[in-house]
């Protein structure tokens, strides 16, 4: 059963930069979300929307580096999954209606690192790989079964102090030769160990 990254609650303070006007209210149709945060969809609306469009998502690797920049540590989280089940994960959310790339992996790192965590984020982030979920098993190397969903995954230097948050019980740091093996990628949900893997080879620091 793949990893249930949880959506925050829409009335959360970490939502200011996400909860613009709607540029299409008053536009007819009804409203959708909530009327302090456009971008929020109701479980319905979200079941609705996973059933007829793929989602797209942003997931980031957090890494600590060395003064020459080279990947030191690899910060891979403990989560709890809605069935009782621990299992292993990487920072991962959707991204919202009228957010951008930038801000919706800002709020995921906050709201899985804590806020003392510093993740560091240029301007325009550009992602290492695009990572497509699909519900069946077998179309690639990654799995979702709830959804189509379409990732952009980062690497994220942090420098500050990760206190875990949410569904996420800690964060282990693993060298990045600790962090690539088949044991760890078999603890894993959705394929995503070989989403580490491309990370730490995209930085160079796969051996």
């Amino acid at each position: 059963m793949p990893v249930r990254t949880p959506d925050p609650d829409p009335s959360e303070n970490d939502d200011a930069r996400s909860a613009r006007r709607d540029p299409l209210d008053g536009l007819g149709g009804g409203s959708t979300g909530s009327s302090a945060n456009p971008g929020w969809l109701s479980d319905i609306e979200l079941a609705e929307a996973r059933r007829r469009l793929p989602m797209l998502y942003v997931e980031a690797i957090p890494v600590r580096t060395d003064g020459m920049g080279q990947v030191i540590q690899v910060g891979i989280l403990l989560r709890a999954t809605p069935v009782g089940e621990i299992t292993r994960s990487i920072v991962s959310g959707r991204v919202r209606y009228g957010e951008t790339v930038r801000d919706a992996l800002f709020r995921h790192l906050e709201n899985d690192l804590g806020p003392m965590a510093f993740p560091l984020l240029p301007p325009q982030p550009v992602p290492f790989t695009v990572a497509e979920y699909f519900p069946l098993p077998g179309v690639s190397a990654f799995h979702d079964d709830r959804q189509h969903a379409v990732s952009l995954a980062f690497v994220v230097p942090v420098t500050g102090t990760c206190e875990p948050r949410q569904d996420a019980l800690e964060v282990t740091w693993l060298s990045p030769d600790e962090a690539s093996t088949d044991a760890v990628a078999a603890e894993m949900e959705g394929g995503r160990g070989t989403l580490i893997r491309l990370a730490l080879a995209s930085v160079g620091a796969l051996r």
